[in-house]
């Protein structure tokens, strides 16, 4: 007999209990039902772009782990020959930091995962930069002063253009000059201290007879003593300088259009620094002749920089003086012609020698100046427009890329918007083919949504990841674009690949890794919620995606092979099945900000098969392999890629 004590009715019992608990489940879920189907949700998303298949077919996002005191808010980003990446925040667009002084990089070293603050010696935020042949990074301009609002003004002012008449003599006027207008008796000060060149005598060609005499110019910013719409100006006058005697009193003025509680617009400074890989610290080098804020920096076939638009020191565009560093100097000089653009232009090398302006800018300027794209020749300043853009108007804020290989000459210009804090996006993608004798864009493939400030990142294998951008202004009303698509340039069409996790707009970019996997950094948007009732908060987290091809079995391996290697020459590598390789490429290391990447480029090689390894054949004469540090990776027949190996072309 059982000694367990009988229960009488415990199947009625046990029954209540079970409605009981039935309809405890039933009214939980109707209070709760939503938050109860998004945890199953999101369970089993994590399920599925966990599972093996779906991240060979799709890849795989990762954050980065990064300890809470280098975090940054970075802006820039930029890979070095020693594998480790430079992020770039200066102020990081926070106007406490800006006046505490608080400037920031950091360099993050992607095999070990380990982090160093680098101090910063100026406010590099939107400045620009590129690679050195050297391997340093060139940094240039960046943020004097921040943008005041028209409601935040409380002191009249703007710009004094300072003329010198005296033929002998350049003078300097120091921070704290006063200037006192002659008609409307008002008086302002300047912020900064301003060269003022000496005057130049023009004589005529032929006869040698004096024709007249030119000031020599200075640009300054000054703003009123005091607070107040009664210190404005409504019109032109001569201003006197304060404190200067003699023939300096008749020779040295100032004339100023209106000044005003207008908005004022960010400032560029002038300063320049080296960024040297192996010592790990910024390297002051010659300030350029221009203030540069939102500046684009191209390197040309020979090493040398080219430097371009920008906001000056006193918030305006800079009129079209560009400008070349020579590395070998250290110093900048100007060009000598005149060519205006928009902030930011996307500006690329082309296998001639020549650039390609895509149209491509991240915004402040003249809505109808230098928007147009085309060929430029900076030799004879002749620049050829390209048509066929089917919206023109939608060009700020899109990203630009030189598709694989290089040498085809095609570019692919992808989303935007309208200008300034337009609402506008576009979801097309335009390419030209440079090589046409008649070029124009036509239009690709459509993205899903229209999406500004789009990060597009070329992998070794040759195809393009494009991920991020938002629908609206920096994200406005919780439209950033939770999306990432594969471009492959043979089929031209798109393929959607894993969700990035976080939303990227203003101020992001995407960066290649030597191992092939890409860095999504950054994210400016102007609200933190879809009512646009909170104020965005800048995004310090990082991503890493890990393409589809570092999910199967192996891979290729490249070793042995020379440090630096001549154009024209060749080098051998081991590897160990060369008859399963397919390509070879040398790809320049990203420099990356505003989402575009003018440094960006995928070279073919020519490459020949050896008992144990191959050789490659550097291009002799090709203008997109100037003088550099590059990494080498080679592919097979899967399109699988090697790890990339730095090499030194001189």
């Amino acid at each position: 007999m059982s000694a367990i004590p009988v229960r009488h009715n415990h199947r009625k019992n046990r029954a209540r209990r079970i409605a009981i608990g039935a309809a405890v489940i039933v009214a939980v879920a109707g209070f709760n039902g939503p938050a109860l189907y998004r945890f199953s949700s999101e369970q089993y998303h994590e399920y599925k772009i966990n599972r093996p298949e779906y991240k060979a077919e799709n890849g795989h996002w990762d954050f980065l782990d990064i300890p809470a005191d280098f975090k940054i808010n970075s802006i820039h980003a930029s890979l070095l020959h020693t594998g480790k990446v430079l992020l770039i925040a200066g102020s990081g667009n926070n106007q406490k930091n800006f006046d505490a002084g608080k400037f920031e990089s950091v360099l993050w070293d992607p095999e070990t995962n380990k982090y160093k603050m680098i101090p910063t010696p100026k406010d590099m935020f939107c400045s620009g930069h590129t690679q050195l042949p050297d391997g340093n990074l060139l940094v240039a301009g960046g943020t004097k002063r921040y943008e005041k609002l028209k409601g935040d003004v409380t002191k009249a002012g703007g710009l004094m253009i300072v003329h010198n008449e005296d033929p002998d003599k350049p003078i300097t006027l120091p921070a704290g000059t006063v200037f006192t207008g002659k008609g409307n008796g008002k008086t302002f000060v300047s912020k900064d201290p301003v060269l003022v060149e000496k005057a130049t005598k023009i004589f005529d060609k032929e006869t040698g007879a004096f024709l007249r005499t030119e000031p020599g110019l200075g640009r300054i910013y000054v703003e009123a003593r005091e607070s107040g719409k009664k210190y404005e100006t409504g019109t032109e006058d001569n201003y006197r300088v304060h404190g200067m005697k003699g023939s300096d009193a008749r020779n040295v003025y100032g004339i100023a259009q209106k000044l005003a509680l207008d908005k004022k617009d960010f400032q560029g400074i002038r300063e320049a620094f080296e960024f040297d890989p192996v010592a790990e610290k910024y390297i002051k080098v010659d300030p350029m002749n221009e203030a540069r804020w939102y500046p684009t920096l191209t390197t040309l076939k020979d090493g040398k920089v080219l430097a371009m638009s920008g906001l000056d020191e006193i918030g305006q565009i800079v009129p079209g003086k560009d400008e070349i560093y020579d590395p070998k100097t250290r110093s900048w000089e100007y060009t000598g012609i005149i060519r205006k653009f928009p902030t930011y232009p996307a500006v690329f090398l082309m296998d001639n020698g020549k650039l390609f302006y895509s149209g491509s800018n991240a915004g402040y300027g003249p809505a109808d100046v230098g928007r147009d794209p085309g060929i430029w020749d900076l030799e004879t300043n002749k620049f050829d427009k390209i048509p066929g853009l089917s919206d023109p108007d939608q060009m700020e804020t899109s990203a630009t890329v030189m598709l694989p290989p290089a040498q085809d000459q095609k570019f692919m210009v992808i989303g935007g918007g309208g200008v300034g804090e337009s609402d506008k996006s576009s979801d097309k993608s335009r390419l030209v083919d440079l090589k046409d004798p008649d070029p124009r864009f036509t239009d690709g493939p459509t993205l899903e949504k229209g999406t500004r400030y789009p990060s597009a990142s070329l992998l070794p294998d040759d195809s393009v990841l494009v991920t991020g951008g938002s629908e609206d202004y920096r994200g406005r009303g919780g439209s950033d674009v939770l999306q990432a698509r594969m471009y492959d340039p043979k089929s031209s069409t798109y393929k959607r690949v894993a969700d990035p996790a976080v939303g990227r707009n203003y101020h992001s970019g995407s960066v290649l890794l030597p191992d092939g996997r890409v860095m999504i950094f950054g994210s400016d948007s102007l609200y933190a919620d879809k009512a646009n009732t909170k104020p965005g908060v800048f995004e310090q987290r990082i991503e890493i995606y890990t393409p589809p091809y570092l999910f199967r079995d192996s891979r290729p391996t490249l070793s042995g092979g020379p440090k630096s290697v001549e154009r024209g020459g060749t080098a051998a590598f081991r590897t160990k099945d060369p008859a399963s390789l397919k390509t070879a490429k040398l790809m320049r290391p990203s420099a990356v900000t505003h989402v575009t990447d003018v440094e960006q480029r995928s070279v073919a090689l020519d490459m020949t098969k050896t008992a144990d390894g191959i050789e490659v054949t550097i291009p002799k004469n090709s203008a997109l392999v100037p003088p550099g540090r590059y990494m080498l990776f080679v592919t097979d027949e899967e399109g699988t890629p090697s790890e990339g190996v730095w090499v030194d072309i001189p």
